[in-house]
């Protein structure tokens, strides 16, 4: 599958919003939970391939209730508790991603994920549908650090921080 990036792609992209939730437990360390995203061209992906649950902000709708929904649409589950603004931060394609951390103690076990179709395999005409998120783990900080892409690893920092001066 060939992915061609033109300026026009480039140009939407740095306007694209999302938003995300990342949700987190205390027993007894801090854990944050993160989504391996489905799909072949993750399925032997892992160090720096997990993410914080996200997705688009829709034309005219609240960030914080786009991060909720965008939360159950890819796993099942709808956090209610109170949301700590994590910030926003650009990740590497350009994408503007806005995240808060609710506090949660969901079992990943209970994973049920929305999909999408692609072609796949590539040229072959078939349309094949994956989930967008094929599995979700507990991790403490220091493991989600390796697990995390590279461009979130700021909001791990973040929701430390913030808990660090509520103590």
């Amino acid at each position: 599958m060939r992915v061609v990036k033109t300026q026009a792609t480039s140009e939407r992209s740095q306007h694209k919003k999302s938003a995300g939730i990342l949700l987190y437990q205390r027993r007894p360390r801090l854990q944050v939970l993160l989504a391996h995203p489905g799909g072949p061209f993750w399925r032997r992906k892992d160090a720096g391939a997990w993410t914080i649950p996200k997705g688009e902000i829709e034309e005219g709708e609240d960030a914080l209730a786009a991060a909720r929904r965008e939360f159950e649409e890819e796993t099942g589950h709808r956090p209610q508790g109170a949301a700590l603004d994590l910030g926003s931060l650009r990740q590497p394609s350009g994408k503007h991603v806005h995240v808060w951390a609710i506090e949660d103690d969901w079992d990943p076990a209970q994973l049920v994920s929305n999909t999408f179709r692609i072609e796949w395999p590539p040229h072959s005409g078939r349309m094949e549908a994956f989930p967008e998120i094929d599995r979700a783990a507990w991790f403490g900080l220091n493991a989600a650090r390796k697990k995390i892409l590279k461009g979130q690893i700021a909001f791990l920092d973040q929701l430390q921080t913030i808990l660090a001066g509520k103590t």
